[in-house]
């Protein structure tokens, strides 16, 4: 599983003109899923997302997470993130999971984020989405679990 989050003081998705996820300070967050992802992958990449120290303390330092800050999470399908670019032109997806598989384990994070953490937003899976975002710092970060 690959996520790419940022920071942000607010970020909102829209599917047709339609927001369908919104949240003010917090970490939006591309993911994507690969062959062989599952339970633990999810678990984890929740754990790090969570649990991950971007935000400042009263030092200036990056020292504090989501979990403590109580900032939104908005969690953005984007299998995009898997591609493989090493060769080429063109982007390979071969090193992405399926779209059942996608689909199952991005549910599965949410369903993992929600349990854990007031404030969860997302986009929409398979749907074509424009998402904006005040980027903070700009502070963005590549997880891989």
């Amino acid at each position: 599983m690959i996520a790419l989050l940022q920071r942000v003081t607010s970020a909102i998705v829209t599917v047709d003109g339609e927001t369908v996820g919104a949240i003010d300070a917090g970490l939006l967050v591309l993911a994507a899923v690969e062959p062989g992802d599952g339970e633990p992958q999810a678990k984890r990449m929740c754990e790090r997302l969570l649990g991950y120290r971007v935000f400042a303390d009263e030092a200036g330092r990056m020292n504090r997470s989501l979990a403590d800050t109580g900032g939104g999470l908005l969690l953005v399908p984007q299998f995009t993130l898997a591609a493989d670019t090493r060769k080429g032109m063109r982007p390979s997806f071969t090193t992405a999971a399926s779209p059942a598989d996608g689909r199952r384990w991005f549910e599965r994070l949410v369903e993992l984020a929600r349990a854990a953490h007031a404030g969860v937003a997302t986009g929409r899976f398979g749907a074509h989405m424009q998402v904006q975002l005040v980027n903070d710092g700009p502070v963005s970060f590549i997880l891989r679990v």
